[in-house]
């Protein structure tokens, strides 16, 4: 082991202060020299700029210049010509009263009222061709045309002074419109006029906690660029799913972000799947209404068709695989159904929930039960419950089901997704009818509700009724 003596040391620790100031003297000599060199420049810049202003309001003085020469040249000439033909209608006037004067003296009335008459008819010939002996300038008033009124270019020119970056636009919530596959982006800013255009940027918002990280990973951010209204909608966007975006305020000087928000795509709307749907079963003509019917016995069978005894099933025609979907069923009178879900594998033979594939809310006469695996769990539901809500969450591997009507959570299923889920729709007896393409309640708390949700755009898939809030 090496001890070093005391004396070193001590010379290093005394030279400490000496080395930090000789590290800030350096630092703020740098400081200075990029401010000097900055300085220069904007200087230049600053020459540069109103040197070509002023060559503008030169070529153009120049110009107005020659506009109001032309224009006294083509006056003069004007008025010259007419005063050409004033005095040729004076020479023949004149003309015209020697000869009257001569005739008058004529004592021979025959010759006089010959004379006479060819005298009126030379002086109304020449009354008719002639000039109105007015001038057409007016000379109090020459350039009526002009008017050399700059007090709108001296304000502009009084305004002249440093270009500077754009405020950040803000993003209006409240205004953000979506459906299953567009979000429409709203968004002001407190100085339009200095804009040139905007930015929109947006990526898919996976929970990363550091946003930082996640907007410097640019080859994840999809850009729309020169934007010049100050909303924009996006399409083909994934349904149920989470979305960033931020919008940039662009000028000449620079740009400024918004700050960022989360916005998300409405479910994906589906209807009942005809090919799916047990024989005894009726399908509405709008695929969103299934009804118990014994007399339908025209569907031929087929392996992917619900085929179960009792029960009557019926699925949706899309497999979800992400995002986060919410959809409602409206019980009606029935008192006999199961809602859920379930993979393609599932057996069409059997009812749902009786297999390790298939997850479901079910009422049987008075009792409710949740059930996956043919296992099953009371749920405590209030009797009167005539609307279901589906929420499959299935980036967290969640599928819960509320009443809606009494903004009340029912029951979560935990379950760790492997394949794409279907939904599954099973009655006994009545009817039950199909609301997709829905934004989730404002009562709902999950990990996606941190998001602004945006106004929903009317569902395809609604049949008339209105989404529940």
């Amino acid at each position: 082991m090496i001890y070093q003596r005391p004396e070193s040391f001590l010379s290093v620790v005394l030279q400490c202060p000496c080395i930090i100031n000789i590290i800030i003297s350096t630092l703020l000599l740098g400081v200075d020299l990029m401010r000097e060199v900055n300085t220069a420049m904007h200087e230049a810049k600053l020459m540069e700029e109103c040197d070509e202003l002023i060559e503008i309001i030169q070529q153009r003085k120049q110009m107005i210049a020659v506009k109001i020469k032309e224009t006294k040249v083509m006056k003069l000439r004007k008025l010259a010509q007419q005063v050409a033909n004033c005095r040729q209608c004076l020479e023949r006037s004149t003309v015209l009263i020697n000869q009257a004067e001569h005739i008058l003296k004529e004592n021979d009335q025959a010759r006089f009222l010959q004379s006479a008459k060819n005298i009126a008819e030379r002086v109304a010939m020449a009354t008719a061709s002639s000039q109105v002996l007015i001038p057409d300038i007016n000379f109090n008033d020459a350039f009526e045309n002009f008017a050399l009124d700059f007090s709108r270019e001296k304000k502009l020119l009084e305004g002249l002074d440093y270009l500077t970056a754009p405020n950040p636009p803000s993003i209006r919530e409240e205004l953000c419109t979506a459906s299953h596959d567009t979000i429409t982006v709203h968004w002001i800013s407190d100085d339009e006029f200095s804009i040139s255009s905007y930015e929109l940027q947006y990526t898919i918002f996976t929970g990363q906690a550091n946003f930082i990280s996640l907007y410097n990973s640019v080859d994840s951010w999809m850009i729309v660029p020169n934007i010049k209204q100050n909303h924009y909608t996006v399409h083909g966007l994934q349904s149920g799913t989470r979305y960033i975006f931020i919008v940039k305020a662009i000028n000449q000087a620079g740009s400024r972000n918004s700050e960022p928000t989360r916005l998300k795509t409405n479910s994906q709307p589906f209807k009942l799947d005809p090919k799916m749907t047990h024989k005894k079963l009726k399908i509405s003509n709008d695929g969103l209404q299934m009804e118990k019917d014994e007399s339908s016995l025209k569907k031929s069978h087929t392996p992917e068709r619900f085929s179960s005894t009792g029960c009557y099933g019926a699925a949706g025609n899309i497999f979800i695989d992400s995002g986060c979907h919410y959809w409602e069923v409206v019980m009606g009178s029935s008192t006999w159904y199961a809602i859920g879900i379930a993979y393609k594998s599932a057996p069409k033979n059997e009812w749902i929930g009786k297999n390790a594939s298939s997850w479901v809310f079910s009422r049987c006469n008075s009792n409710f039960v949740v059930r996956h695996n043919n296992k099953e769990m009371l749920v405590d539901v209030p009797p009167q419950l005539k609307r279901l809500g589906v929420l499959l969450d299935y980036d967290n591997n969640m599928l819960s089901f509320y009443d809606p009507a009494n903004s009340l959570h029912l029951h979560t299923f935990d379950v760790t997704f492997i394949l794409p889920v279907c939904p599954t729709f099973t009655i006994w007896n009545k009817s039950l009818m199909i609301l997709s393409g829905l934004p989730a309640p404002d009562f709902i708390d999950y990990p996606e509700r941190q998001e602004c949700n945006c106004r929903p755009q009317e569902s395809p898939y609604v049949s008339g009724m209105k989404a529940c809030h």
